[in-house]
């Protein structure tokens, strides 16, 4: 019987070398035109999907795939009289992230968003380590600001009764297009405060550490608490920076997170509250193409309990990301900033894409997504780069390698 039929066909088995050309050598023989071509492998699963249109038999043909897969192990469904449709461009990006992602965690999210009226187009697996990662590309029926926040707002609200991260960013080019990123130093690229590091020197260490905690709440103006904390450090020796240098700890995953963004062409950067003095040498270590903090007084070989220049505080934060953004001639819309405080509110407000890092209640509430794991290279994961790739890359160059992760975490 002689048709021009649209036809779905669906192929499902386990994955082995050959399918591929055994269905279209099948197909070929009807002079069939194809029109779209999916296929996944899920734990050497396989499921191909083809849409076509078939000019002839297609009845003949249908029984001819369903006959050529079954030789291989596989089994065919054929759809006739399917609907052509079209792709479309999935509007947004949801990433889930857990340490596990249980199935109640991703029913969760599937009502959630059927209650915003969204629907799911794909799902994949973006991550296994350091912890699970699941990306779901969704199309949303309004792309307005308003309802944009309303679908955050849902999923963030979600995500604090399940144990996950849930960070939405919009899809289509606007989330592939980021090209320069700029980290908070203190409690995002590294672990602990730098000026407790240094107060720890002069002794105030528990008096420093609580003006600290209450401007990074946004309880006290930034300035005036630098000022008052930098004060306590007037008379030690300019030599504790260079010991407080030596101890800085990287925050897990940030090698890995600057290596794979530099990879893929970005610029990076930080803008830190902290001190040029103590932060260069790291900066340099990482090849970061832009640095911003405060510089500690120093005069006759001791610290004066002062700063010199203007304070890097909340505002100046925002104007550095704007800088670096003009100078390495990337729109701010392609930026993303990274912190975990009040002191990073504008910074964050600022770029293409806020990301809040393990952050206090203020910064969380105006990011554009928050991260509350302790892996600085869940921001990639955010990104749409998958563990796959990063480790991929770090096996050509040697650098590949997985720490044993503390299963309470």
């Amino acid at each position: 019987m002689a048709s021009d039929s649209t036809v779905l066909v669906t192929v499902t088995g386990p994955d082995h070398p050959g399918v591929t050309s055994v269905l279209f050598a099948a197909l070929t023989r009807h002079d069939v035109d194809l029109l779209d071509v999916e296929q996944v492998v899920i734990r050497g699963r396989l499921t191909l999907g083809v849409l076509l249109v078939c000019p002839t038999d297609v009845e003949a043909m249908q029984d001819e795939v369903e006959s050529a897969m079954a030789t291989i192990g596989m089994h065919a469904d054929v759809q006739i009289g399917a609907e052509r449709g079209a792709r479309t461009v999935s509007t947004h990006a949801v990433v889930v992230l857990g340490s596990p992602v249980s199935a109640k965690a991703l029913r969760s999210v599937g009502r959630t968003l059927a209650a915003q009226g969204a629907n799911i187009d794909s799902i994949r697996g973006i991550a296994d380590y350091p912890l699970t990662g699941l990306e779901l590309m969704i199309t949303a029926p309004d792309t307005s600001v308003e309802a944009d926040a309303a679908l955050r707002h849902a999923l963030v609200e979600l995500a604090a009764g399940l144990d996950v991260d849930i960070a939405v960013e919009r899809g289509g080019l606007a989330r592939r297009s980021k090209r320069l990123i700029v980290f908070d130093v203190d409690s995002t690229l590294i672990q602990g405060e730098v000026i407790e590091m240094l107060a720890a020197h002069a002794g105030v260490e528990d008096k420093v550490r609580e003006v600290t905690e209450a401007a990074m709440r946004g309880e006290i103006d930034f300035a005036q608490s630098l000022e008052q904390r930098v004060a306590t450090l007037a008379g030690l020796p300019a030599t504790v920076i260079d010991e407080v240098a030596e101890q800085l700890e990287l925050t897990p995953g940030a090698r890995t997170t600057i290596r794979t963004l530099r990879r893929l062409g970005f610029r990076c950067g930080v803008v830190s509250g902290g001190f040029r003095q103590v932060i260069d040498p790291l900066a340099h270590e990482l090849e970061l193409d832009f640095v911003r903090a405060n510089t500690l007084e120093i005069v006759d070989g001791k610290l004066t309990g002062r700063v010199v220049g203007d304070i890097v505080d909340r505002a100046a934060k925002a104007r550095a990301l704007r800088e670096f953004a003009d100078e390495a001639g990337v729109p701010v819309e392609q930026t993303v900033a990274v912190g975990d405080g009040a002191n990073d509110i504008d910074m964050l407000s600022a770029a293409g894409l806020g990301v809040a890092f393990n952050a206090k209640p203020a910064l969380r509430e105006v990011a554009d997504t928050a991260l509350s794991y302790p892996y600085l290279d869940a921001v990639l994961f955010v990104l749409g780069v998958t563990r796959e790739e990063i480790e991929a890359a770090d096996r050509v160059d040697g650098t590949l390698r997985r720490v044993p992760i503390d299963g309470s975490v």
